[in-house]
């Protein structure tokens, strides 16, 4: 069984130590050596020219001091960030070997029963759930990727952290493609159900929602030495951790799972288990991350924005589960997705170490862990386990 809080396993108290490497002999220029200056008098000589490199290596070679564990930072770090080791961060690097051992497509799962499902036995109260969460997950995954790619990647300066990123990057690609996959299978209308989250108000309001916090550090020009706008992008990062990927899009696979554990949509269903797993990983990478700045930095979180965070997103949440959700379907209503959003989000924030936003708040879909670990046998010819392709490797606990 997975767990939820700590995906990897790793114990957040433990210190990795790092050896201590001697750094190296300087490199003494010899008396016979140029000068820069003489050989760069005329470029058209190919001798003065390489003699006025490698002067130049030489001088730079012994001005540069080896890369230290400890002087690596999250963010605002001053280290080569061309250089992987030695780790300041070696769950980093876990995190990125684990995400490696996850490799699927869509195009491994047998949707042929969907198609069935979806045109036989669905009634029309469960199609419009299953566009519905398509049509917000398609536009959500595209979004968590530009954020990702544009918005924190970028700022990291420490390349373990970089380097699962990057991965990250790919796998919200992977999830779009799904999603889009799905989608074309079933037969629906691709243009109208993408365009959705632009003309529904209750799928456009979580995007906003998203956009006006993640823009505001999609800059290039931002200054995270600026004491304000590092706060700013330390509780954007969080929104995108905890609430975008550790409660949307957790609790917004529920409703597939629902009907599959009516034996239904099974095909769609499975991509969300594979997908869900990645997501898991996500928010506890980004979590981390978050943690570590403000460790580093000393940043002091405003807490009534902090409140202002959870609020928003849970009325947001709210109102789509009532569209979503406009009639209950067998045994799962718009109260269970919001009762359960408020659970989860209080796991989020234990995992900040922060307070609970919904104390007191039940879980409602006591079967939604156990579904996302669900481990079946399957005929090999019919479709895959619901397992990654090295599976076996993985350690959950």
């Amino acid at each position: 069984m997975m767990n939820w809080d700590d995906p990897l396993g790793m114990d957040e108290n433990k210190k990795d130590k790092q050896p201590q490497v001697a750094p190296p002999e300087p490199v003494k220029s010899s008396p016979t050596d140029k000068p820069a200056e003489s050989a760069a008098a005329d470029p058209t000589d190919a001798k003065a020219v390489h003699e006025s490199a490698q002067s130049y290596a030489e001088n730079a070679m012994s001005s540069v001091e080896p890369v230290r564990a400890e002087d690596k930072r999250v963010i605002n770090g001053l280290t080569d960030v061309n250089q992987l080791a030695p780790f300041k961060y070696p769950w980093a690097w876990k995190f990125f070997l684990n995400a490696n051992k996850n490799h699927w497509t869509p195009l491994d799962i047998n949707m042929t029963q969907d198609v069935h499902d979806y045109n036989k036995s669905l009634t029309e109260d469960e199609k419009h759930v299953y566009q519905n969460v398509l049509s917000y997950l398609t536009t959500s995954d595209i979004l968590a990727m530009r954020n990702i790619g544009l918005a924190v990647m970028e700022k990291m300066t420490a390349p373990e952290l970089q380097i699962y990123q990057a991965r990250q990057v790919y796998e919200e690609a992977l999830h779009t493609w799904t999603y889009q996959h799905c989608i074309e299978t079933i037969g629906l209308d691709q243009g109208e159900i993408y365009n959705r989250y632009r003309v529904i108000p209750e799928i456009n309001q979580k995007i906003q929602v998203a956009n006006r916090r993640l823009n505001s550090v999609m800059r290039p020009d931002i200054d995270l030495t600026d004491k304000d706008e590092l706060e700013n992008f330390t509780l954007a990062y969080m929104f995108f951790a905890a609430v975008f990927e550790g409660c949307w899009f957790y609790n917004g696979f529920s409703p597939i799972f629902a009907l599959q554990r009516r034996g239904l949509m099974k095909g769609t269903a499975e991509q969300l288990q594979y997908i869900m797993r990645d997501e898991v990983m996500h928010c506890s990478f980004g979590i981390r991350v978050v943690k570590q700045i403000i460790e580093e930095n000393n940043v002091k979180l405003d807490p009534v924005k902090v409140r202002q965070m959870w609020d928003e997103s849970e009325a947001a949440e709210s109102t789509y589960a009532k569209f979503l959700l406009r009639r209950p379907i067998l045994g799962y209503s718009a109260e269970d997705h919001s009762e359960q959003f408020r659970y989860i989000a209080n796991r989020r924030a234990r995992q900040l170490g922060i307070e609970e936003p919904f104390p007191g708040a039940e879980c409602t879909l006591p079967w939604l862990d156990e579904q996302s670990n669900l481990r079946k046998e399957k005929n090999f010819f019919e479709t895959r386990v619901t397992e990654y392709q090295t599976g076996g490797a993985l350690s959950w606990d």
